[in-house]
């Protein structure tokens, strides 16, 4: 008989750690395996976030806004991220494209606050939708919008996997129509 803990490796990176138990019986002279139980560990069950823990995880992120440094900004995104930004009509999804979009968007030197925020939370995922707005530093106002983050558990910590964000249709629609 062997008991003990193992841990398999996959190519996507993830690592999951199990219970193991083998009884070994002897057949014609060769060691076979009569039984064998494996079973995950139950602590190494999916990370679950709380919902206040979720909407700290867009402070971590405006704070990254707030150092004008748009690799620590970056940084939030997790690996095949998607961003589709607010202020541009493409689509970033690597990282050289997500710190392209924060060089520019952080020259208005942005501080958000968010205004209403619903939250989802699942294993290793959660998400927070609603509307935000950001004051701008460089001439005081306010812009309001639109935004979804979904963020993922990514090598340890909680990462941006999926950001969306659009300005108000309702201005936009009024000033359209000539109404604004």
């Amino acid at each position: 008989m062997d008991v003990g803990i193992y841990e398999f490796a996959f190519q996507n990176g993830q690592r999951i750690r199990a219970r193991y138990s083998f009884l070994y019986t002897k057949e014609d002279g060769i060691w076979k395996i009569k039984h064998h139980h494996s079973s995950e560990m139950p602590e190494t069950k999916g990370q679950v976030i709380s919902e206040s823990e979720v909407r700290g995880l867009f402070k971590l992120w405006n704070d990254a806004l707030l150092t004008g440094d748009s690799d620590a900004v970056t940084r939030r995104y997790a690996k095949g991220a998607v961003l589709l930004p607010t202020v541009s009509d493409i689509p970033r999804t690597t990282y050289a494209g997500i710190k392209d979009y924060f060089d520019k968007f952080l020259a208005i030197k942005p501080d958000g606050k968010i205004i209403e925020s619903y939250v989802s939370i699942g294993e290793n995922w959660c998400k927070d939708v609603g509307i935000y707005e950001f004051r701008k530093g460089t001439d005081g106002s306010v812009v309001r919008a639109r935004y979804s983050f979904v963020y993922v558990f990514e090598d340890g910590e909680w990462k941006i996997s999926h950001h969306h964000s659009s300005l108000m249709p309702e201005k936009l629609l009024a000033q359209a129509s000539g109404k604004a």
